[in-house]
């Protein structure tokens, strides 16, 4: 079984959601090793993609901003939907929010990453973000818990990337090799992380939230980005945009318990746009209202260890009581 923690990797997006999205040092690892990279763009003049330092590089400048004077906003917007047994899917809302992070450069050449990220889950039709939402599956009106992950921070080396908290230097320190496409004039990325480990929520506690004793679970992410910014020395943070899938458990706020099923993430994702171009006017002022801290990347890293949605879940909730009948 592989335990997320000791993983701890690479998001996407969001990291999206982010509750898995930096555990894939050693998946990274695994996809690369039997992909060809192609393209004159992967070496040179800036960085060469076929070596573990010039991918440290690059990852950084996707995912925040190596210049530490500045902070860089990620972001996605998509759907959220039902896979059940012999169903078609169906979906159940919208998914959209953002992530602000920064660099700082540690005295060993590696970056620590500082982030904090916030995922909202919105009405289909109106796009409103939703406190409440009615579980066609229960008949139930159910309390919807964002996702708000503070902190969410990694160190990322020429090895791969980790939780700071073993400062990202665990495992084999295999060279970090992503799988690069050159694709006329842009660099293309596919980053797949496959996860199982212990549920944050034990089902003899959480008999109506915890979808069991483990959670497994998968975050696919797409990265797009141009050539020609990849091998500016100039650019410090990389615009991208591209697509993020995830297949988790049902959420625990649905109250699904262990219903057969699971729920389906699919969002386009990107970083470096204005948000205002990308999410309503209504997101925004929402975020600015109730998670206004969500629009600064930390100042520092005051030690506080990583948790994954589930894990703050765990924390911040409190069990549903048992459903009328």
């Amino acid at each position: 079984m592989v335990d997320r923690r000791n993983l701890l990797h690479g998001m996407g997006a969001l990291g999206t959601a982010g509750a898995i999205a930096a555990a894939g040092l050693s998946q990274h690892a695994k996809a690369a090793a039997g992909a060809a990279l192609t393209g004159s763009a992967l070496k040179g003049p800036y960085l060469d993609l076929t070596t573990g330092a010039g991918n440290k590089v690059a990852w950084a400048r996707l995912h925040s901003d190596i210049d530490p004077s500045k902070q860089k906003h990620s972001w996605f917007r998509g759907y959220v939907m039902a896979a059940r047994p012999d169903e078609p899917l169906q979906d159940l809302f919208g998914f959209e929010g953002l992530s602000t992070a920064r660099i700082q450069i540690q005295k060993d050449g590696s970056y620590l990453k500082l982030l904090r990220e916030v995922g909202l889950y919105t009405d289909l039709k109106t796009g409103e973000v939703l406190e409440k939402w009615h579980n066609p599956f229960l008949d139930e009106d159910v309390k919807v818990v964002p996702i708000a992950n503070d902190p969410f921070n990694f160190v990322i080396t020429e090895f791969g990337q980790g939780d700071p908290m073993n400062a990202g230097r665990g495992g084999d320190r295999k060279p970090f090799h992503l799988p690069w496409r050159q694709r006329g004039d842009w660099l293309d990325l596919e980053d797949h992380v496959h996860l199982r480990y212990p549920n944050s929520l034990e089902p003899e506690k959480w008999v109506r939230e915890s979808s069991g004793p483990e959670v497994i679970a998968s975050e696919m992410t797409v990265y797009h980005v141009r050539a020609a910014a990849m091998q500016d020395k100039d650019i410090t943070g990389l615009s991208w945009f591209g697509t993020w899938g995830r297949r988790t458990p049902w959420l625990p706020w649905m109250l699904m318990g262990t219903a057969p099923g699971f729920c389906l993430y699919s969002a386009m994702v990107g970083s470096g746009e204005d948000l205002e171009q990308v999410h309503s006017r209504k997101t925004l002022d929402y975020v600015e209202k109730h998670y206004p801290k969500f629009l600064q990347a930390p100042a520092d890293w005051d030690g506080k260890p990583n948790r994954s949605s589930l894990e703050n879940y765990a924390v911040q909730q409190q069990p549903a009581a048992a459903k009328n009948k």
